[in-house]
């Protein structure tokens, strides 16, 4: 178990984040152990987001210098590979062709308008929110784009679930797919939910319901593209999961931007 449990971290380290992490096994046991660690890589990425947005405001920065460092640091770290997930299957739902159609225009390297227009308004909401956050306080900030951050790996657990197929016979997608059982799933989004509700709590009473709320509003956001994106592709892939990614983190920014 231990074993296993290490090549889990590996598993998600070396496929969600650009961390030099080498991946030592690639099969189904370790992806569903990758996936259920993936909110723990998600707390990675987000604790340096957080890092440098807070050090520049620190260092005397203004709000929204730091908002754009916080974003970009998961673009970085992740060499922009959720962006471009997000890019392409925002073009191949845009096509309204068939599974077929749209799973060849989603793996061209162009990025066609719908992916442009995508990314460019989750981009600016991600900035507009930690840029409010930032404005509250450093603290605020920090938490929102931890928060974020592992809400939207969070995201990637629950959509490794069973039941939930692969739209292609390869990628990794094919590797991921219903290999989580829906009880650990449900476990890792308690503990999530819970860990992100403490952490919020450091704010004051309301800010642990405002995060766990955060978490959650992230996770519906992400269950309905996800189910749209199973009835358009016939299922999951690796761009699907870039984009469960995005839209699970703007949604838990935005759920944060709409308290008082």
């Amino acid at each position: 178990m231990t074993s296993l449990n290490s090549h889990g971290i590996r598993f998600a380290f070396g496929t969600l984040t650009a961390l030099p992490v080498r991946v030592t096994r690639w099969d189904r046991e370790s992806a569903r152990a990758g996936m259920l660690c993936a909110p723990l890589a998600g707390l990675v990425v987000g604790l340096f987001a957080a890092a440098l947005g807070s050090l520049l405001l620190l260092f005397g920065s203004g709000p929204l210098l730091a908002a754009v460092a916080s974003v970009a640091v998961p673009a970085a770290l992740t060499r922009g590979l959720h962006l471009d997930g997000l890019a392409d299957t925002a073009d191949g739902l845009g096509s309204a062709k068939p599974a077929e159609a749209a799973l060849r225009i989603m793996k061209q390297s162009d990025i066609g308008p719908f992916g442009v227009i995508a990314l460019l308004l989750v981009l600016l909401a991600q900035v507009a929110v930690l840029f409010q956050l930032y404005g509250q306080g450093w603290a605020h900030g920090a938490l929102g784009a931890a928060v974020a951050a592992v809400a939207a790996r969070l995201a990637l657990t629950l959509a490794s679930r069973q039941g939930v197929p692969a739209a292609r016979p390869e990628g990794l997608g094919a590797v991921v797919a219903s290999t989580v059982a829906a009880r650990g799933a449900l476990a890792a989004g308690a503990v999530t939910v819970a860990g992100c509700a403490a952490a919020g709590a450091l704010l004051g009473p309301y800010g642990a319901l405002h995060h766990a709320l955060a978490v959650l509003g992230a996770l519906a956001a992400a269950e309905l593209l996800l189910r749209h994106c199973v009835r358009r592709f016939g299922g999951v892939t690796g761009d699907v999961f870039g984009a469960l990614t995005e839209t699970a983190a703007t949604a838990a920014l935005v759920v944060l931007a709409l308290g008082p």
